[in-house]
């Protein structure tokens, strides 16, 4: 069996594409979110992962024009403010959050998750990302984002100080005893005292220790610096490679990683982004992929931009492309340019279909089902993140077509074993 979740970008869901509703009006409520979430659990899904980014991107001809045009990746709301609803409207499901380590403060930040944690009984949790743009940077007071490699030094000594807060209170700590009147012994309530090379926290948190053990961490980053950073700290990754040669690379590396960090292998569940388009014929199905492949050059020119904050305008489109460098999203530009040679346009790179995941597939259910499957007995990894447009029709797809086609192949849990999102991730 592998476990399946669902990757959330939170925006404007869908703009101006078929079956996206009232999406300019309602985009702001929970109501959507909410209903996808109630679906996700009937469907027997581990976690929704929260994506989120404090910018708007620019990169793009030198304007945010086409980005609030599109709706794309701006306007969004904090994810914050989503998660507890999520929690309440639910009993099972995981809800994963993501903060940006060099713009969060580490005791803020295990306040936060801590407080969620008890709050829905264990099934919060935290996705870390660095952060990509110069944008976010200048939004919190500086001029240049921090370089690549060394903001994930900078997350290395977070997550680390982060952990320690959350066990500054021992799990017996509160004794709610009645007739001594102690709520709590303050001797299992411990300083930190932390002093390291970015951060420094006194400690102990004023919450206590959080439901099932520290939070769930996931990590997103594909370049070498995110995977080291995940393999000693997470116990879920998102990975987004193209194609099942890269997928099986990928998890090589991680296993390789984790155990040069002390970890095994079943550790850390590695979910790979897919996007399926779903039809009742394989015919229609394929016809929808046809016209989501029906890219413009604008819009790949403004993924490519968002992706790097290099203005892709800016190249001749019949000429080969120089060489890129990014402070950005490194691997995320590069996985856009890969199988490139130094003689191919930027005309032949924009005109490519949009790819929807680690794995594209297209088919009724049950052919996508068995692709899935073929797909994890080939690469060993954990499973999926659903990152397809959100739409309520696109989620009755998923979760009440797809869904039961795995089940019926024995690739998705009936039920769910355990009560905490570590439990369920950790079921196997």
């Amino acid at each position: 069996m592998f476990h399946m979740g669902w990757f959330l970008n939170y925006s404007v869901p869908s703009w101006a594409k078929d079956w996206s509703g009232e999406a300019a009006r309602d985009w702001v409520k929970p109501d959507l979110y909410i209903e996808l979430a109630k679906a996700m659990e009937r469907a027997r899904f581990d976690y929704m992962m929260l994506e989120d980014g404090a910018f708007i991107p620019d990169a793009f001809e030198g304007t945010s024009r086409y980005y609030l045009e599109k709706a794309n990746h701006a306007p969004k709301l904090d994810p914050a403010t989503l998660v507890p609803l999520l929690l309440d409207a639910t009993r099972h499901l995981g809800v994963i959050m993501t903060l940006a380590t060099p713009y969060y403060p580490p005791f803020a930040a295990a306040r936060l998750m801590s407080s969620l944690a008890l709050q829905s009984d264990g099934r919060a949790g935290v996705n870390l990302v660095t952060a990509h743009n110069v944008r976010t940077a200048q939004n919190f007071g500086r001029d240049e984002h921090y370089e690549h490699d060394f903001r994930y030094e900078m997350a290395d000594e977070w997550i680390d100080l982060v952990g320690r807060l959350w066990d500054s209170w021992e799990d017996d700590a509160v004794v709610g005893d009645h007739e001594s009147g102690v709520f709590a012994d303050h001797t299992k309530v411990h300083l930190v005292n932390f002093e390291g090379r970015f951060y420094k926290s006194r400690g102990p948190l004023n919450t206590i220790a959080p439901t099932g053990g520290h939070p769930i961490v996931c990590q997103a980053g594909g370049s070498p610096a995110g995977r080291s950073l995940a393999a000693k700290y997470a116990d879920t990754v998102v990975a987004s490679v193209p194609g099942i040669e890269a997928m099986k690379e990928y998890r090589a590396d991680m296993d390789e990683r984790l155990i040069a960090a002390g970890r095994k292998p079943s550790d850390v569940k590695i979910l790979f982004t897919i996007s399926p388009v779903l039809g009742e014929t394989h015919e229609e199905a394929v016809a929808k992929k046809a016209r989501i492949d029906a890219t413009t050059i604008e819009d790949s020119l403004s993924r490519l931009s968002w992706s790097s904050g290099i203005d892709f305008s800016q190249f001749d489109l019949d000429s080969p492309l120089p060489e890129i460098k990014t402070n950005a999203a490194s691997s995320s530009t590069l996985g856009m340019l890969q199988g490139s040679n130094p003689e191919t346009t930027l005309r032949e790179i924009a005109s490519r279909p949009v790819r929807l995941g680690s794995l594209e597939v297209s088919g009724t259910p049950d052919e996508v089902a068995a692709v899935m499957g073929e797909a994890m007995d080939e690469v060993g990894g954990d499973g999926f993140l659903i990152a397809g447009q959100l739409t309520r029709r696109y989620i009755t797809e998923v979760t009440d077509g797809l869904a039961p086609a795995l089940r019926r192949r024995g690739l998705i849990r009936s039920e769910y074993s355990g009560t905490t999102l570590r439990e369920n991730l950790q079921a196997f």
